[in-house]
Parts: structure tokens; C-alpha cells; sequence
């Protein structure tokens, strides 16, 4: 027998008493797992961008207003001029000025060769610093997010505190990323290196709707 068959068979008799017509939504999975892990009042914006940061990632928070000019100055800092525009992203959010915004489709080479990418999130995790993506309006493809750095945008509203509060949120069936800062990896001497199997770097602009002094 191999270890395939063993497998397989192993499957068949435990699902030998479940009737044949019965589906996956016909039986309610128990879900009472620890909800909330932050303290009660705690600002859960100030806790993403403090984790985002504890990544080595780069965070800065704004309102509407200041959008754009957070992206410029992210976006001079880095000494970018050649961004990927995932489709359906907000032109109304992009800073006037010398950028050129490349659409997609972009392939591989292509991608290799910009500055970075903006995108929007779909969520964001106050404990872990991490981001959603679902490939949504403005998101677009995974690739854009494996291939150059990129810079993201997230709403306060999009922020919750746990794991269980983002999938409470997300739509199961789509393409879900989770990013927890720059691609970064260490080797047996725990040195670490950023950027060898992916982006570099990781900037984040957090929008609120009231007008806020920068952390």
C-alpha cells in the first residue's frame, strides 16, 4: 500500500457514517475561540502602526485630505518614479507630479523593473501588523505584492484587533494574502536579509477620517 492509498483510505472510513447528500454547510463548525486580544479602549490604530513598524516596515497615518501628499513623500523618499497601478484604484488618491503609473497587464520582467506598487488593503490586524489583501477594486493580483515593493493604503475602519475579527470580514473563497512587513528571511547564523524572496520594503499610509498629527 502506499502512502497515498493509506491516506485516501484513512478519509473514506472516517467519513463511512456521513450520509452521501449531507454538505460541508449542513454541519456548524464550533468557532469558540478566544475573540479580542487587544485591552479594552486600547486605539487599535496606534497598535497596527506600532506592529507594522516592529516588522520593518515603514507606517504613517493621515487623513483624506493628507492622502496624497503622503504618498508623494513616501514616494520622494524612496526615490521612486515608475509605479504598477493595480486596476481600479482611486486616481483621485495619486499626487500630481512626475510619477508615471504604469496598468496593468504587466508581466514578470516588467514588474522587475518598476520602482514599486500602490495598492489598497482589505484589512488590517491591530496585534499581528499584518495586511489583507483579496485581490479587490484597487488591490489587484498577487503578483504585484511578490514582485516589487509597494506601498499600501489602509482605512482606519479596515483595522480590526484579532485574526478572527479580519476573517469575520473576508470573503473565504478569495485569493487571501497576508503580509507581515518586507520579504525577509535569516540564515543559520540568524542574520537577517530583506528582500531575497521578495519585496524590500513595505510602506503603509493609515487614513483616518479625522484630521490627525502624525504619530
Amino acid at each position: 500500500m502506499t502512502s497515498r492509498e493509506a491516506v485516501l483510505g484513512r478519509i473514506r472510513a472516517a467519513l463511512v457514517d456521513v450520509p452521501a447528500d449531507q454538505t460541508p454547510d449542513d454541519v456548524p463548525v464550533p468557532r469558540n475561540y478566544r475573540r479580542g486580544h487587544t485591552e479594552q479602549g486600547e486605539d487599535t490604530l496606534a497598535l497596527f502602526a506600532q506592529r507594522v513598524d516592529d516588522h520593518r516596515a515603514t507606517v504613517t497615518r493621515t487623513d483624506q485630505a493628507g492622502l496624497a501628499d503622503a504618498i508623494a513623500t513616501f514616494l520622494g523618499r524612496r526615490g521612486a518614479r515608475h509605479m504598477a497601478l493595480p486596476g481600479g484604484f482611486p486616481l483621485d488618491m495619486l499626487p500630481p507630479g512626475a510619477w508615471q503609473w504604469h496598468t496593468e497587464p504587466l508581466d514578470i520582467p516588467a514588474l522587475d523593473v518598476l520602482d514599486g506598487s500602490i495598492r489598497l488593503a482589505a484589512a488590517g490586524i491591530a496585534v499581528t501588523g499584518t495586511i489583507v489583501l483579496d485581490a479587490g477594486p484597487g488591490q489587484g493580483r498577487r503578483a504585484l505584492t511578490l514582485v516589487p515593493d509597494y506601498l499600501c493604503v489602509v482605512r482606519a475602519e479596515q483595522i480590526v484587533d484579532d485574526v478572527p475579527g479580519a476573517l469575520a470580514r473576508l470573503d473565504p473563497p478569495r485569493p487571501l494574502t497576508f503580509i507581515s512587513g518586507p520579504s525577509a528571511t535569516s540564515d543559520i547564523e540568524l542574520d537577517r536579509v530583506e528582500g531575497v524572496h521578495g519585496p524590500r520594503t513595505l510602506d503603509v499610509i493609515t487614513v483616518d477620517p479625522a484630521r490627525l498629527e502624525q504619530p
